[in-house]
């Protein structure tokens, strides 16, 4: 017994060796010998699926690989042989483009042992049945109905029956921007605010020239208490239409509310790259640091026409202020 299994490894390390050089046929030969030799070594059952594998003739490496399984379980193999087996029953199906099964046996391998590239390719695998499945779903004569029926629960103001109607349309035609702009409306009707401001920016990313993109998410952003982001996005709006009736009355609602926070006017005049400048320069933050502890020093300072035109732009700015 002792003397097959050493001729076994010898036949083992023949096959390995063809098998690096591409000799496909050769390697075939000498693993089938190793296993009349040692028929229990699952290794050598695997390494022979691996060369059916390299030949393209997946069917035989699953089959040879579920008999490497069986023959392990039944010798009480190394459970990360086992594990092996099944990774590359897995791959073959993958190969064969049978997602679900691959995904099966990638799992059924983890379960014997948690190898992190198995566990990346299982991932993938999913990833790719998703996928699939998302592409597959994909319909615009549905999504068009579902966009009509979206249509008409929101006149109805039956906002979340919309929401719905228009989720079914977004998975039936993912690309169409204003699916986005539709289910915004009705997210803002609902209070939903971060989600409507999700859907108005992925308005925007799908079609950067559909201006209802930026109405919507100036009107979220102006409910969301955010009346700075919200002049940018009317901005944005008015760029694309000057004379847009809902974009000029958004940006003179959006101003209003800016100059009534306080914070919002530092914020936006934080983004000014001349405050930026100001404020970045050492001697000026010398200067301001001076003031806020002793105001007086302010007059000092104030003599210097430069220092002067600066402060005086903080001040209009609502960045700093004398007393």
């Amino acid at each position: 017994m002792a003397d097959a299994i050493k001729k076994a490894i010898v036949e083992k390390e023949k096959g390995n060796a063809a098998y690096k050089q591409k000799n496909f046929d050769l390697a075939l030969q000498h693993y089938e010998a190793a296993i009349q030799l040692d028929p229990t070594n699952i290794t050598l059952h695997t390494n022979k699926g691996a060369v059916y594998f390299e030949q393209g003739k997946y069917d035989e490496c699953i089959q040879v690989c579920e008999e490497a399984v069986n023959i392990g379980r039944e010798n009480r193999a190394d459970f990360k042989l086992i594990a092996k087996a099944l990774s590359r029953i897995a791959t073959a199906y993958l190969k064969k483009n049978e997602l679900e099964a691959a995904l099966n046996y990638y799992n059924k391998s983890l379960t014997e042992h948690r190898q992190p590239d198995i566990v990346k390719k299982a991932q993938e695998v999913q990833q790719k049945i998703k996928e699939r499945d998302r592409l597959a779903y994909i319909n615009p004569e549905l999504s068009l109905f579902e966009k009509e029926k979206g249509n008409e629960a929101f006149k109805e103001g039956k906002y979340p029956l919309a929401v719905q109607h228009y989720t079914e349309a977004i998975k039936r035609n993912p690309e169409d921007a204003k699916l986005y702009s539709n289910r915004a409306a009705c997210y803002t009707k609902l209070m939903e605010f971060p989600m409507a401001l999700k859907d108005s920016e992925e308005c925007i990313r799908l079609d950067p020239k559909f201006i209802k993109g930026y109405l919507r998410k100036g009107a979220v952003l102006l409910a969301m208490k955010e009346p700075t982001k919200a002049t940018f996005a009317y901005q944005k709006a008015l760029d694309l239409d000057p004379n847009n009736a809902e974009a000029l009355d958004g940006y003179r609602k959006a101003l209003m509310a800016e100059s009534e926070d306080p914070e919002a006017v530092k914020q936006k005049a934080m983004s000014n790259p001349e405050v930026q400048q100001i404020l970045s320069d050492p001697a000026m933050q010398m200067i301001l640091a001076q003031m806020s502890k002793d105001p007086k020093a302010a007059r000092e300072h104030l003599k210097n026409p430069d220092v002067a035109a600066k402060i005086e732009k903080l001040m209009e700015c609502g960045i700093v202020s004398l007393r």
